[in-house]
């Protein structure tokens, strides 16, 4: 995110008692000091920290370029950062880079059974924070909500010894949030389908998916939510079934979202399709529609989308 846009965050911090424990799905992690040598794995991870001013902690991060593109806000924040893998990085990539701290999730870096785990780097020195979406591949899960968001940036900032600056940015989307739901209760939620990828089968957010919390927010319900899942494959055939009237499209990758329209759009099993007869799509970017500060911003499209007259 843009210096100047958090500028007002930057200041100095009142010094922070450590050690300090946070909970990271099924662990807790105690923290001595503040890290001094973090890596980030994807875009939204990236941009977490960029927003509570963590810059000058991190040595570098990885996941992007493999499948995605860093925006300009992203490109400006991790300027001179050197990308340590395109994809998930291996044990040896992270160990090269001499870290002290791991931000990543499950499926966000990490795969569970996988060489680069919290428990595989803890004996190098290396303690890992997840994702908290992520945390379903681990253990039980309550379904999603903005809170899973919030939960991360306060951990983080009690991690990195900011915590003021964490509870400055939550208290700043609540408020926006509530701003702009005020006039959003409709009797009957508009259905919604998530569309991430894939022509047989389509990948798509299920009840543990930050999109899942968004939609609601936004006064839709996600024809999903029954999905035990946070993000995962799905057949077509429900999807028809419970005929969504808004279609959430999540634009990264090289299928564009308007080649992913025009899928939908020329595939006649999809013909009738209310948010297909009635071009009804919303396109979120990657970094929008996965947990992160621009999860307020995501609900504001969304809204804008659902409820356009």
């Amino acid at each position: 995110m843009r210096a100047a846009l958090f500028a007002f965050l930057f200041t100095a911090s009142p010094a922070l008692a450590f050690p300090v424990t946070v909970q990271s799905c099924n662990r807790q992690v105690t923290f001595d000091a503040p890290p001094a040598r973090a890596i980030a794995n994807d875009v939204n991870l990236i941009e977490m920290m960029l927003a509570l001013g963590l810059r000058d902690q991190m040595v570098g991060y990885t996941g992007v370029s493999g499948w995605k593109t860093l925006d300009e806000e992203l490109r400006e924040g991790i300027a001179e950062l050197p990308e340590l893998s395109a994809l998930y990085p291996t044990r040896e990539v992270l160990l090269g880079a001499e870290p002290d701290f791991f931000f990543a999730g499950w499926n966000y870096g990490m795969k569970v059974g996988g060489e680069v785990t919290p428990e595989t780097l803890e004996p190098f020195g290396i303690k890992t924070y997840e994702l908290t979406e992520s945390c379903i591949f681990v253990g039980p899960k309550s379904a999603a909500s903005i809170e899973d968001m919030y939960a991360d940036i306060r951990n983080l900032g009690a991690i990195f010894g900011v915590s003021d600056r964490a509870e400055a940015l939550v208290d700043g989307w609540n408020a926006r949030l509530a701003d702009m739901t005020a006039e959003v209760s409709p009797e009957v939620p508009l259905r919604v389908f998530v569309y991430d990828s894939g022509e047989e089968t389509p990948f798509t957010a299920g009840k543990y998916a930050i999109p899942t919390a968004m939609i609601g927010l936004a006064g839709g319900r996600n024809i999903m939510d029954d999905l035990e899942k946070s993000w995962a494959s799905v057949a077509w055939e429900p999807v028809v079934e419970r005929n969504p009237e808004i279609i959430v499209i999540v634009n990264y990758g090289e299928v564009t979202a308007d080649q992913k329209i025009d899928f939908l759009e020329s595939n006649p099993a999809f013909a009738n399709i209310d948010a297909v007869k009635n071009d009804r799509y919303v396109v979120l970017d990657y970094v929008e529609a996965t947990p992160g500060p621009r999860n307020i911003r995501a609900v504001e499209k969304l809204i804008a989308g659902f409820w356009a007259k």
